[in-house]
């Protein structure tokens, strides 16, 4: 869903400065100010962009991604100038022209190189035997004004033409990340902004392809849609006919994406000739030399604590049964809707791991320190409290966090526990040019909101609003959708856009039809979880980031709020500062299984949001909510849309299965129908 109030401008400590008073030094030998407490900006701002050398760097090696990126940011702190080309999902590029900037594409990515190369310091050559000495050297790059090389680039950057020095070299410096990352805390992050915190992964790897690879057979899967556990036994799963490759692999996928609720997983047991070569618990630190790719599958704790993978995710365990086994079987403890299947892949090499650009150009340009920490290995957790615990309340983390799913839960909720906040822009592109960008919205269109009568009424969410990177990519996608705008759809975003990428944010509400309503994504201005919050910073935190609700019209709220990973309700005391500090109508709350509506604090509407994947899902739920409903009082269902599996055209399709005793609306006219049925005042 899967990312400081007080952090705005850092002193003016270089000849030039931002076009809000936020300023960075032009020499490499000044480090970055320590920032000045404000109540007026959250992000950065940056100089509007008067020309853009953009390279196209899709299919560029990995180190060559990095190495662009990292001149991005020095190049593009001062004026933008540089825009990488890295996706296509959305059109390679299609933000490009919707800048409105004139550019020169350049095809040979070397050119841009070749023009800017000179405001480049040196280098800084990372350690491919340690991957996260890629985050150290980012780090560095942003202090001394350096690019980023692997040692392959550093001989060609070394020699003719272009003569860069090596300024720092991190082969062999440290045998683990934990080494490295305690070396930069203790010696970098003093000169770094503590304005902002980057969180990045260090490489990226090449994953198994959503779907069965060719290679994989299905060998266990449940034909019925099972929630209850009755179905819960130990599984025998014959693996001998993949014996002959170094390894055997076992997926786990959810055999019923379309409800959200997967298989569950206790505990593997693989024998070899009848011999014990693996045997471990869900969630155990055995399972972790076995658990080759979990994707976004999750752990629940407690009740026999389970891995399990819903709304379509996977997660995968690797064996090698030694040399001439004869006989390979697994005993799985398993339940519930479970699709099993075996195979053979090839391990992940070096090779296959490569750094990339993404956001990296705004760590360097804001000299932001960069960082991967596992906030479930106690070691690592130690260090991001650490981090966190050095800066103001309401500072914003920007990226994302490693174990995907399980790694969100948890370090949200610790983020959150020292009043930081979340951007999820691990893979945004080109931030410090749409951070150049202004806001210049069109006045939202009005729809007149139906009279309240004996119906059902039913409002659709697409969730994923808090990702800035959703935001950039898939968002675009379903928004040039020819069926958006022929039912009411309400649209989770980021506030923060109208600071990190006004461009994108006016092209979404200046396109917007009058069935089209953007909200705020979770949980307001930024990812965080409201229970998990500090009291005595929450309720200025909503005061001073307010303006970016009602700048944006955002003013309705999605919140996730979580403890220990699962759903809870606000707390009265969080539910009031919503109320008074955002002035919110109503809220939605949580992505669940279940819907409904409470009236919290006697005052304020808090609508459950039931998660639904597939249209087909949505008109089972809505079939039952009618099947339940006596007619005698209207009825309220918020229904949220899976983003990266629905789209505007399965809203569509949804809206006309549905018959005359339901209407949808628009999230505005939804929480105002509610006050009026539960004779609740107006809001403000």
């Amino acid at each position: 869903m899967a990312r400081k109030f007080s952090i705005i401008c850092l002193a003016i400590i270089c000849s030039f400065t931002l076009s809000t008073g936020f300023a960075f030094a032009s020499e490499s030998k000044v480090p970055a100010a320590k920032p000045e407490i404000t109540k007026h900006r959250e992000l950065p701002s940056f100089k509007k962009p008067k020309h853009l050398d953009a390279a196209d760097i899709y299919d560029a090696p990995g180190d060559v991604k990095l190495l662009l990126g990292t001149l991005q940011g020095i190049v593009n702190r001062e004026l933008p100038r540089i825009y990488l080309i890295e996706s296509d999902e959305e059109g390679k590029t299609t933000w490009l022209e919707d800048l409105a900037v004139p550019y020169t594409l350049h095809e040979d990515y070397w050119k841009v190189f070749d023009l800017y190369r000179s405001e480049a310091a040196g280098m800084i050559i990372y350690d491919p035997d340690v991957p996260d000495t890629i985050n150290v050297a980012t780090t560095l790059a942003g202090l001394k004004d350096a690019v980023v090389a692997s040692p392959e680039l550093a001989e060609k950057l070394s020699a003719a033409p272009y003569h860069l020095n090596v300024l720092e070299d991190l082969r062999g410096k440290f045998n683990s990340r934990m080494e490295a990352y305690n070396w930069q805390y203790e010696q970098l992050w003093d000169q770094t902004t503590h304005q902002m915190l980057v969180g990045l992964a260090p490489d990226t790897a090449i994953r198994i392809p959503p779907g069965l690879p060719e290679s994989f057979v299905t060998i266990a899967e449940e034909k019925e849609q099972i929630r209850d556990a009755s179905n819960r036994d130990v599984y025998s799963l014959d693996l001998t006919p993949l014996l002959g490759k170094s390894a055997v692999y076992l997926r786990f996928d959810d055999a019923f994406p379309q409800d959200g609720w997967g298989p569950a997983i206790h505990e593997v047991t693989v024998k070899a000739d009848g011999q014990t070569i693996a045997s471990f618990i869900a969630g155990s630190p055995e399972e972790e030399a076995y658990l080759y790719d979990r994707q976004n599958s999750k752990f629940l704790e407690g009740q026999g604590g389970h891995r399990f993978a819903d709304n379509g995710n996977y997660f995968v365990y690797e064996f090698t049964p030694p040399a001439g086994t004869k006989q390979l079987t697994a005993e799985v403890d398993m339940w519930n809707q479970y699709k099993v299947s075996a195979g053979n892949i090839k391990p992940l090499s070096a090779e296959q791991r490569e750094p990339y650009a993404y956001l990296r150009d705004y760590a360097v340009a804001n000299r932001a320190m960069v960082f991967w920490l596992d906030s479930n290995v106690p070691e690592q957790l130690a260090l991001f409290e650490k981090i966190m615990s050095d800066v103001e309340p309401g500072t914003p983390y920007l990226g994302w966090f490693s174990n995907d799913v399980e790694g969100e839960f948890s370090s949200v909720e610790i983020a959150s526990r020292y009043g930081v906040y979340v951007l999820a822009a691990d893979w945004f592109s080109n931030l410090t040019v749409f951070s150049g960008t202004k806001p210049k919205y069109a006045p939202a269109k009005k729809s007149p909101r139906p009279a309240l009568e004996n119906k059902i009424y039913v409002t659709y969410t697409f969730t994923e609003g808090d990702n800035f990177q959703y935001n950039q990519h898939r968002m675009r996608v379903m928004w040039d959708d020819p069926a958006r705008g022929k039912v009411p759809l309400n649209w989770t975003s980021s506030p923060l856009l109208h600071e990190g990428a006004p461009a994108i944010l006016n092209y979404y509400l200046n396109t917007a039809t009058e069935n089209d309503l953007l909200i705020a994504g979770p949980s307001g201005a930024g990812y965080f979880y409201p229970n998990a919050w500090p009291d005595a910073s929450f309720g200025e935190f909503l005061k001073q980031t307010q303006h970016y609700l009602k700048k944006t019209g955002m003013t309705i709220p999605y919140v996730l709020n979580r403890v220990d990973s699962q759903n809870v309700p606000l707390t009265p005391f969080k539910a009031s500062a919503y109320e008074e500090e955002y002035e919110v109508p109503g809220l939605f709350i949580s992505y669940e299984d279940k819907y409904g509506v409470e009236i919290v604090n006697d005052s304020l509407p808090v609508s459950t949001i039931r998660g639904i994947s597939t249209a087909q899902d949505g008109l089972q739920v809505l079939q039952e909510a009618k099947a339940n409903w006596d007619g005698k009082s209207p009825l309220f269902v918020s229904l949220g849309l899976l983003a990266w599996s629905m789209t505007p055209s399965d809203a569509v399709k949804l809206t006309e299965a549905l018959g005359e005793e339901f209407e949808v609306v628009r999230a505005d006219h939804y929480f105002s129908l509610i006050r009026e049925s539960y004779g609740l005042k107006k809001s403000k």
